[in-house]
């Protein structure tokens, strides 16, 4: 069985007359910041075919005789979302979103890249340049500074241990690390040693304007956050365990501070090659806390959800064909989640072929049909209301910016 949703009559500018070099959603609002962006990216290559499930393919379950979803309606099976692709059992607080429209996937998408290196795969997600390796920066830093209106040093925020590739360059971005410590009083908030520092790198011209940026920043989240709180594969990203706090912490500080406007938080613990689980097991004790999460967050933003798109990629998928030691090796094509109050929801989006041996890429794992480039550029254009000038700067080089279906409403 194949199952086709790519929505060609709804491809982006097909009913506009815009002019030449513009975007019919170049951005006017008096408010910049209002309209925010989540990247939540799970290091490791998360099993998208089992997030996902094409459970209506009869090839489905044959590849996957011990870690393949049961139908919907049996103990442990998918929850239906069409009647051919099922969610994973794990990820059912996001079954409400679903069904409010406010959450779609586009599967078999990805980084037209081969490699099935993480380093490098990771490297051109966050980049936006696949098979450039030599990229001096992410295109969420290029997306900051493109966007309109004054940037402050918390417009863009990463929650982990270290600022991540895809924020890295010369826009200012604040990182924060995972857990309630984040936002805790440090030794420069006392008044004391804060003034000396102050005078040790004033008017230094190196260092100085860093310094500066890096204090405001802190002060920003620290007057936003509530009673001022706040291995290889994984990039040194944590495990989801702890993302349903984060989560919340980030929407608080989404709510008390207007200038923040994109954040990212990298998760690990998805490289399942062995004991990965079907209903239960492995990927499901990761998928739980990486679906509640997203359901606080969304419920925590309020009204302010209406505003915000959240992206979840990964660097690539994993095979279709499960291994045999009960998990799933590198592969290619993965699955990517859009949710939001402007995602046009309750859909499984892009050029699926099925998981038949003579679909699939080199005949193991899915191909990519749709470029995720085209993913992000689209929320750019349609959510952030960038024009096709500062969409050629933030994703250089993109063969193509249509994904060939409408994922955001105007």
């Amino acid at each position: 069985m194949k199952r086709r949703d790519f929505l060609n009559s709804m491809a982006l500018g097909a009913s506009m007359v815009v002019p030449v070099g513009q975007s019919a959603w170049a951005a006017t609002s008096a408010n910049p910041t209002k309209q925010k962006l989540v990247v939540v990216m799970l290091r490791g290559a998360v099993d998208g075919l089992n997030v996902v499930a094409p459970v209506g393919d009869e090839n489905y379950l044959r590849l996957r005789p011990t870690i393949g979803l049961s139908a919907p309606g049996v103990e442990g099976g998918a929850l239906d979302l069409d009647g051919y692709f099922g969610l994973h059992p794990a990820l059912a607080m996001l079954q409400p979103l679903w069904q409010q429209k406010k959450l779609a996937f586009v599967h078999a998408s990805g980084s037209p890249d081969s490699t099935r290196s993480h380093f490098d795969a990771q490297d051109y997600m966050e980049s936006a340049t696949p098979g450039r390796k030599n990229t001096p920066d992410g295109w969420m830093n290029r997306l900051v500074a493109t966007l309109p209106g004054v940037s402050t040093p918390s417009r863009a925020l990463s929650i982990g241990p270290v600022m991540p590739r895809i924020l890295s360059g010369p826009s200012a971005a604040i990182n924060l690390p995972n857990g309630a410590a984040a936002t805790r009083a440090t030794i420069l908030d006392r008044p004391a040693i804060g003034a000396a520092f102050d005078q040790l790198y004033a008017g230094h011209e190196r260092f100085g304007r860093a310094y500066k940026d890096g204090k405001d920043a802190h002060k920003e989240v620290m007057d936003a956050s509530m009673n001022g709180e706040m291995n290889m594969a994984d990039g040194g990203a944590p495990l989801p365990n702890g993302f349903p706090d984060d989560a919340a912490r980030l929407a608080t500080l989404m709510r008390n501070n207007p200038k923040l406007q994109l954040a990212f938080v990298a998760l690990g613990g998805w490289d399942t090659h062995a004991n990965q689980g079907a209903g239960r097991g492995q990927l499901a004790n990761r998928l739980a806390p990486l679906g509640q999460g997203l359901a606080v967050l969304a419920e925590r933003l309020g009204p302010m959800f209406e505003d915000t798109t959240v992206i979840v990629m990964s660097e690539f998928g994993r095979t279709a064909r499960e291994n045999g030691n009960g998990g799933t090796d590198h592969g290619h094509g993965n699955v990517m989640w859009v949710m939001g109050g402007a995602v046009a929801g309750g859909k499984v989006y892009g050029d699926w072929q099925g998981v038949a041996d003579s679909a699939l890429n080199e005949g193991r794992d899915l191909p990519v049909t749709t470029d995720f480039r085209s993913v992000l550029a689209q929320v750019a254009e349609r959510h952030l209301r960038l024009s096709d000038r500062q969409l050629a700067q933030i994703f250089p080089a993109m063969p193509q910016r249509s994904a060939g279906f409408q994922i955001v409403r105007s």
